[in-house]
Order: C-alpha cells, then structure tokens, then sequence
C-alpha cells in the first residue's frame, strides 16, 4: 500500500467526522474585499452577516469520511453535498465568522464550536477544528475539518448553566433576606478551643466575653441578595458591607453568642429571633434561619444565612401586649395590670407602701350633659396629668370608669403626701387650658403600716377617697342651695 493509498484509508476510516474542502473561492473573495479597503473583517461581516453566507457558498467540499456521512444523517456524498443548506444554517454564521476571520489574519488552523443539523432536522453541537494542509498555504485549495458530535457535553453544560441561573435566580429574587457567608475562620478557633480542653463551652464564654466578639469579627460575607439590601436600607452591596457595623450590634453580640453555642454542639441547622437595625437605624425585627450548606459540613466555608422579617409581627403582638395591660383612652395601665401589680407587691418585702386612689368628679354628668365625648375628654386629660407625674417604680392606673389608682413601692406618707401635691398642681395647671371643664378630683391616700397587706391598705386609701367624695357632694348642694335660695 503506497502512502496516498494509506492516507486515503486513514481519512474514510477515521472514528471522527471528516471534510475536505477547497476555500480558494474565499481566498479570492478575500483579496477583493481588501482591494475595495475592507480591514476589519469582523465588523464588515456582521454589519451583514449575507456576507458570510456568500463566503459559505465560495467552500467547495472535496470529499468526505464514512463518519461525517453517518453523524449527518447523509446517505451519500451527493446527499450531503446537496444538503449543505439545511446543515449549515441559522446559528453556523454566526460561529463561521471567526472561522473566516482567522484565515483573514493569516492562521493556518483554526478552531471553534458551532451549531449543526443533520439532514433530519436534528441539532448537532459540533467542536470544528481546520487545518490548511501543508503546500496549500498559498491556494487555500485544500483544508482538512473534523467536525466533533460534542451535544452531550454542550447539552450538560448548558443544563448546569440553567441550574446556576436558577440558583442565582432564586438567591437573587428571593422575598426573604438571604446572606452567602463563610464561618471557616469560626469552625478553625472552635476546634482550638476543643483541642485545649475546653469541655463546658458556656462557662468559657463568661469568663471569655471577647472571644464572641473575635467570632463576629471573622465572619466574611460572600453575598447578599436584593431582598437583603432592600430590608436594610442599603442602596447596594458595597455599602452594606461597609455600615455592616451599624446592622449587627447592640443585643447582637447577645444573639451571636447563642449561635456559637449551637454550633458547638454541632447543630448546623437553627434559628432564633434577633433584633437588628436598618442603615436609617430603625429597628428589624428577624427569624434568623442559619444552615451550612451541604459539602461543607467539615470546614463551615460556606453557610447561608436566611432573615425573615417579622417586624409587624412583634410590633402587633407588643401592641397586644400593650393592650393587655393598659387602658386605650387614657394610656394608663388597667384594672388588670393593677391588680397583679397589687399581687406583686404584696409577695415583696419591701414596705412602706403607699396607694392613691383617685375619684374623677362629674363624669357622669359630663356624658349626660355634653355626650360621651366631653366625658372621653375628661379621662384623656386625667391620664396626661398623671402619666407626666408618675414614673417607675411607681405606677398609675385606671382601675374603673371614673377611678384611678397609683402604688408606690418604697414610699412612706411624706412621699404620698408629696405625690398628692404634685398631681393638684398639675391639675390646677390643666384647668387653666381647659376652664370650661375644669378637672375636679376626689382624693384618698394611705401608707401600708406594720404587718398590714397590700389590699388592706388599697382600701384604707378607698375609704378616703370616698370621704373626700362626700365632702365634695356636701360642697356642692350647699353651693347648689346657696343659689337657688339667692335666686342665682
């Protein structure tokens, strides 16, 4: 067998598609273009991508292997030949514009991945690779191309790019704050604590309080979502981790804390609660969910972070919190609160203490003469005067419709007494702003003596109240009989 015999057996006998091609038609082209001044071929050919398939038809196929025939589909070399339209067309100018832009730049091998399709339709990713055979480097006159069947692996690639699309997708449209985090430097100073000894990791931590703070410090952000950046205020990712500082703090260290803990005990999964800030300071509220992803369990490089807002959750359930131990209208703690604080007080030691109970005059007659408004007024007005009197630890109260109470742990007679003053001269101040509906009170005060309960003295200062009542009723008939006697 001479040597053409042995290369043409070679060639029809090769386990890979193969062509070849004569491109002095193109070669001519070429020169033509340049005589009219083209020197950027790229830029010429995809202004009018016509231009490429022009070169196309300037490619004559010479001959081709038993395999190209086979991946195409083809039942003859006149079949395939005749086909060459349906096979090359669509996305194949695209990719043959670096194929002509290479032998443009003189190269005499060039390679690229380009879209193919059988006689029947089917989609080929193909790997092309060309070579100018040797003595032809003037003509162009023969090339030799394999055309590789590469769809499995280009189809597996683009499966994982939807994947990561997807992923990213879902990471970056996610409605809840999500944080790509890497707590390797973390895992690496537990894992010296355990090596040191150190069994009971709690009792480290109090006699270490910094060393929760050396953790917070080692945490590095990969990346943040839009969800994260929009919770936080934070026009971007860049100053978001610039102000992370103003995020994480306060009662966070309080929060990290914990996590160690959980971390240390190996649990790789948990979430908490916590209180964060946004970059404009005001408060979130989140459900910290926290997961090291799975393959990183041996070096925690890689965990997300998830934060769910529940701002308005906490915010409602402090407000029914709120509502629970205090009276809407007048923002002073109810009949409720008052009595478990009187129930509190009295398991304390600690005495004296002294009660106020105050009657509110002319309610009733308030409602009936000018409507509920004047009397919701009346009650308003009230809770202003003794909420800006009464401070912790005492505590003010409305204990009934037109009733109120103030307890005051610690404070024996001269206090009371005090208090007493302090509440008429803010009510004379009050009636000066409202003369037409003057505050009027009924007071009662007592001091808790030596062994007496709490109730005993709450009824004590009842007592007074409802004889300072009397009093102001007997004022007010005589004042009532005074005018009708004097026709006034």
């Amino acid at each position: 067998m001479n040597a053409q015999d042995f290369s043409s057996t070679i060639f029809d006998l090769a386990p890979v598609a193969m062509w070849l091609e004569d491109f002095s038609g193109i070669k001519e082209q070429f020169e033509h273009w340049r005589s009219e001044g083209v020197s950027d071929l790229r830029s010429f050919l995809l202004a009018d991508l016509r231009r490429v398939a022009t070169c196309s038809q300037n490619i004559r196929v010479l001959a081709v292997n038993a395999k190209a025939l086979d991946l195409f589909e083809a039942q003859s070399f006149e079949a395939l030949v005749g086909g060459l339209s349906d096979i090359f067309r669509g996305e194949m100018l695209q990719s043959h514009v670096n194929e002509l832009v290479a032998l443009w730049e003189g190269k005499t091998e060039f390679s690229s991945t380009a879209i193919n399709y059988t006689l029947g339709g089917r989609r080929l990713d193909i790997q092309l690779r060309a070579v100018v055979l040797p003595g032809h480097e003037a003509s162009w006159d023969r090339l030799l191309l394999t055309t590789e069947d590469v769809t499995a692996r280009e189809e597996a690639r683009r499966e994982e790019e939807r994947q990561r699309r997807y992923a990213e997708g879902m990471f970056e449209h996610s409605p809840v704050s999500l944080w790509v985090e890497d707590f390797s430097r973390i895992k690496i100073l537990l894992d010296d604590i355990r090596k040191r000894g150190i069994i009971d990791f709690q009792v480290f931590l109090d006699v270490h309080p910094e060393f929760v703070q050396q953790c917070m410090s080692e945490i590095s952000v990969l990346d943040v979502n839009q969800a994260t950046l929009d919770l936080f205020c934070a026009p971007d990712r860049q100053t978001l981790h610039q102000r992370i500082g103003e995020v994480f703090r306060d009662d966070m260290e309080k929060h990290f804390r914990g996590q160690l803990v959980e971390l240390w005990n190996d649990r790789l999964f948990h979430q908490r609660e916590v209180l964060n800030y946004a970059l404009d300071g005001s408060e979130r509220h989140v459900l910290l969910q926290f997961s090291v992803f799975p393959g990183h369990e041996h070096d925690w490089s890689l965990v997300q972070v998830a934060l769910t807002d529940i701002t308005a959750r906490k915010k409602a359930e402090a407000y029914l919190e709120y509502l629970g131990k205090h009276d809407v209208l007048t923002r002073l703690y109810n009949r409720a609160f008052y009595m478990d604080e009187v129930n509190r007080l009295e398991r304390k030691s600690l005495r004296p203490v002294s009660a106020i109970v105050i009657d509110l005059n002319g309610l009733k007659e308030a409602n009936d003469e000018s409507g509920h408004d004047a009397g919701d007024s009346l009650l308003r007005r009230m809770g202003e005067v003794l909420s800006s009197v009464v401070s912790q630890p005492n505590h003010a109260a409305r204990i009934g419709g037109d009733e109120f109470a103030v307890l005051m742990p610690g404070a024996d007679e001269m206090a009371a007494a005090a208090m007493v003053d302090t509440i008429n001269e803010l009510l004379k101040i009050n009636n000066q702003f409202y003369s037409s509906a003057p505050l009027s009170v009924a007071v009662g005060v007592a001091t808790s003596l030596q062994g007496e309960t709490i109730e005993a003295t709450v009824k004590r200062a009842d007592l007074g109240m409802y004889e300072h009542k009397k009093a102001h009723h007997a004022a007010v008939a005589k004042v009532d009989m005074h005018h009708a006697k004097h026709g006034a």
